[in-house]
């Protein structure tokens, strides 16, 4: 099996579709140069955007360098390093729905394959709007720039369908026309540094193998929450929800991780296989019982950061009446021999109190009172945090004596932290840009991993989409709806915000 490094010489030919859109400008480019300037990129490479504005490479180049100034983690490009970088870069105007846009990509190609004397990997990056995605696919396949299995690939964005019925459907035409690896479900969740380091930390290490199961944890958590609401993305948001935009993918896919069982090796497919045996495993809720196992919300207006902000139905192309729920929070169970009746909390919402990303795995308390009542008040279970953004540490909190003459338990923590580390961490997209451009489809997901995630949460969708909620529920800058306190509650369990908070209480 090559390294990467030995891969990543081979010519190689990138085309984004969506190219002037602003998850080009934000993340692909600024991913793509700073695999450039780290060394990644093969000697003969080509970028080319696809748009249906009308501009030269100059032109294009101009607005890339702005976008690299505002939203690069390496900074405003140095002269000497973005002449070398812009030569790859190239425009093409084209219309998704125009065949002769097809034929004339192809021409480019087909050109610059012979002036570097070789057929080149060719990865074509689908950032345009789903109801496009089948208008691509086809014509990709129709003019044959997609026929080498092993060195042509495509990547698509989220959202993989609305529904389990709309994802088989999605995946069945994927799979008509091309090969199951030939096909990159991207979800940049999967590509950020510390998710990536649950592999790592689970399984090159003994100490807590023996440990991760429901003989010592009591319950695991995972939390999103975002402090913004939903910008100008009414429109699209209208149409998913919490539910379809975040748990549907992002929080399903970081408890696979959590929760799979161990890999016999690390390829992408037996990986791939442990995550889809999880999402077999989780307990599908019966319709009748959704309202006991999952809450939604929606922000109501309030402060944040002293700026007073609008409510969800206030915002740009909103309906004043919306059921779209801009928070879920839902207890899972999974039901296998190693996670047996250990609740799995998923939450997730915006305009919430701060942003942040984590994992808390809670342990069991200790099995019997060692020390006084008097001298163990302060004694609480141990827990491991793996924090995913805007902090990037793994913190492990257990009981130690005070120092003093009484024997007092006083609870720290042991800190992994990523920036101590490295200032400079890959973003997401550089790492799953790089593994795409590879063939590497270990953090990529499957079709029969999409097709289970949405059917985990089917019922829940057919419940909630049935309205009559009482919206909106929770002021923005709070931590959400109180039910959700009490789903959690209701077990003698907390959110991991209100944790800390007692902890500085005490």
């Amino acid at each position: 099996m090559k390294t990467k490094t030995e891969k990543k010489t081979e010519p190689t030919i990138i085309i984004v579709f969506g190219g002037t859109g602003d998850l080009s400008k934000r993340k692909l480019i600024p991913a793509f140069y700073n695999l450039f300037l780290d060394g990644w990129m093969p000697d003969k490479l080509a970028i080319y955007g696809l748009g249906r504005s009308e501009m030269d490479n100059e032109s294009f180049q101009i607005k890339l360098f702005d976008g690299l100034s505002e939203f690069s983690r390496s900074g405003v490009p140095e002269p000497e390093s973005w002449e070398k970088f812009k030569k790859n870069l190239n425009y093409l105007p084209s219309n998704i729905n125009d065949q002769k846009s097809y034929k004339e990509l192809l021409n480019e190609i087909e050109e610059l394959e012979e002036e570097w004397g070789q057929r080149a990997n060719r990865l074509y990056y689908l950032s345009v709007a789903p109801k496009f995605i089948e208008t691509v696919c086809r014509n990709l396949k129709s003019f044959k720039l997609v026929d080498d299995q092993n060195k042509d690939r495509i990547i698509i964005e989220k959202p993989f369908g609305y529904d389990k019925d709309s994802a088989i459907s999605l995946n069945k035409m994927l799979q008509e026309l091309f090969d199951e690896d030939q096909i990159f479900r991207i979800d940049h969740y999967l590509g950020k540094e510390t998710v990536q380091n649950i592999l790592a930390f689970r399984f090159a290490n003994t100490l807590f193998e023996p440990l991760w199961n429901r003989n010592y944890i009591d319950y695991i958590q995972i939390t999103v929450a975002e402090d913004v609401g939903i910008g100008d993305r009414g429109g699209y948001y209208e149409g998913a929800g919490a539910l379809r935009d975040m748990i549907q993918n992002h929080l399903l896919q970081i408890l696979c991780m959590i929760a799979m069982e161990p890999p016999v090796t690390f390829e992408a497919e037996e990986i791939r296989n442990r995550k889809v045996d999880v999402l077999k495993a989780i307990r599908r809720i019966p319709i009748e019982e959704v309202h006991n196992y999952a809450v939604r919300g929606q922000y109501a207006s309030g402060w944040i950061k002293g700026k007073e902000v609008l409510g969800y139905r206030d915002e740009n192309d909103t309906n004043r009446h919306s059921q779209t729920e801009t928070f879920a929070a839902i207890k899972f169970y999974i039901d296998n021999w190693r996670w047996q009746d250990v609740p799995v909390y998923l939450r997730t919402g915006k305009r919430m109190q701060e942003k942040t990303s984590s994992i808390n795995i809670q342990f069991r308390p200790v099995p019997h009172m060692t020390f006084p009542t008097s001298h163990s008040d302060n004694l609480t279970p141990n827990r491991l945090t793996i924090n995913i953004q805007p902090h990037m540490d793994i913190k492990l909190r257990f009981m130690t004596k005070k120092t003093g003459l009484e024997m007092n338990l006083n609870s720290s923590e042991m800190i992994f932290n990523y920036d101590s580390c490295s200032t400079q961490s890959p973003e997401a997209y550089e790492t799953l840009l790089l593994d795409a451009m590879l063939g590497d489809t270990t953090l990529f997901m499957r079709s029969d991993q999409v097709e289970e995630a949405w059917d985990v949460l089917s019922t829940i969708q057919q419940a909630w989409e049935k309205g009559g909620e009482d919206f909106p529920n929770y002021v923005a800058g709070s931590w959400g709806p109180e039910k959700a306190e009490a789903l959690i509650a209701r077990q003698g369990h907390f959110w991991t915000m209100d944790i800390k908070k007692n902890d500085k209480q005490k």
